[in-house]
C-alpha cells in the first residue's frame, strides 16, 4: 500500500492587529492509500485550517505537504487549479449546489468543466445520483431538495471527476441527526466503492469512529485517539 499523503512539520501561524496566534504546529502525518482517516478536536483547534492546506485552499507558514505527485506547498495558481480539479473532492459542512441549476446539472458541472463530453458527464453523473439514492430527484433544483438530499447530492459531485482522495469537512454538521447518521454511512460506503482515501474532520465522535484511524489535534499537533469502530452509524 502506497503513501499518498505526507506531512513534514506542518505549521500555519495567523497574524491580525500584529498578534500571532498559531493553531498548527509541528503537525506530522503519514496517510496511505484507500486508508480512511478522521481528525476531531476542539472548536479552533485547527482542523479545517489542515484540511484547507492540503486542499490547496489556505497556504502553510511553514512544513511540507505532499499528495500522490503534488507538492502542494509549491504550486503555483494554475497547479493548484489543476490539483483541485483532478486529485482532489471536496465535501464541505454546506453543500454549495448552485442554486439555479438541478442536481444532476450539479453533479456533472465539474467533470464537463474540465474537459469531459457532457455526455459522459451526465451518464457519469446519474450514475453517482443512482448510488446516492437521488435518481428520481435529479432534476430538481436545491430548493426543492431536503437539506440531507442536497448532501448527498454533494458526496455525489465530489465523486464526479474520479479524485484520488476525498476531503470532507464537518459533512454532517448541518444535518438533523438521522440524517447525519444516513449522509455519513453513504460517505463512508461510497468511499469504499470507489476506492477512495478519504480525509475526514468532525466534531460528532459516533461519526469518527467510522474510519480506520482517527486523530485528535492538541496543541497544533496530531495524537492518536483510539475509539471502537462502530459501523453501521
Amino acid at each position: 500500500m502506497s503513501e499518498i499523503v505526507h506531512i513534514e512539520n506542518l505549521e500555519k501561524t495567523y497574524v491580525t492587529s500584529g498578534e500571532a496566534l498559531t493553531v498548527l504546529n509541528g503537525l506530522n502525518l503519514s496517510v496511505d492509500e484507500g486508508n480512511k482517516i478522521v481528525i476531531t478536536g476542539e472548536s479552533g483547534c485547527g482542523k479545517s485550517t489542515l484540511l484547507n492546506i492540503i486542499g490547496g485552499i489556505d497556504k502553510a507558514s511553514s512544513g511540507s505537504v505532499t499528495c500522490g505527485n503534488w507538492n502542494v506547498t509549491q504550486l503555483d495558481e494554475d497547479a493548484h487549479v489543476d490539483y483541485r480539479a483532478h486529485f482532489l473532492g471536496f465535501v464541505f459542512q454546506f453543500h454549495y449546489l448552485l442554486k439555479d441549476f438541478t442536481a444532476l446539472e450539479n453533479v456533472y458541472l465539474p467533470a464537463y468543466m474540465s474537459g469531459t463530453s457532457k455526455k459522459e458527464a451526465m451518464e457519469h453523473a446519474h450514475n453517482l445520483l443512482a448510488d446516492v439514492g437521488l435518481s428520481e430527484r435529479a432534476n430538481h433544483l436545491p430548493s426543492q431538495l431536503s437539506g440531507g438530499e442536497r448532501q448527498r447530492a454533494a458526496v455525489a459531485r465530489a465523486l464526479i471527476n474520479n479524485p484520488l482522495l476525498i476531503l470532507a469537512d464537518e459533512p454532517t454538521g448541518n444535518l438533523d441527526p438521522a440524517n447525519a447518521d444516513m449522509v455519513g454511512n453513504l460517505l463512508f460506503s461510497m468511499v469504499d466503492k470507489y476506492n477512495k482515501t478519504l480525509i475526514l474532520v468532525t466534531h460528532d465522535k459516533k461519526l469518527a469512529t467510522c474510519g480506520d484511524t482517527c486523530y485528535v489535534i492538541r496543541n497544533g499537533k496530531l495524537e492518536r485517539e483510539n475509539l471502537a469502530r462502530n459501523l453501521p452509524l
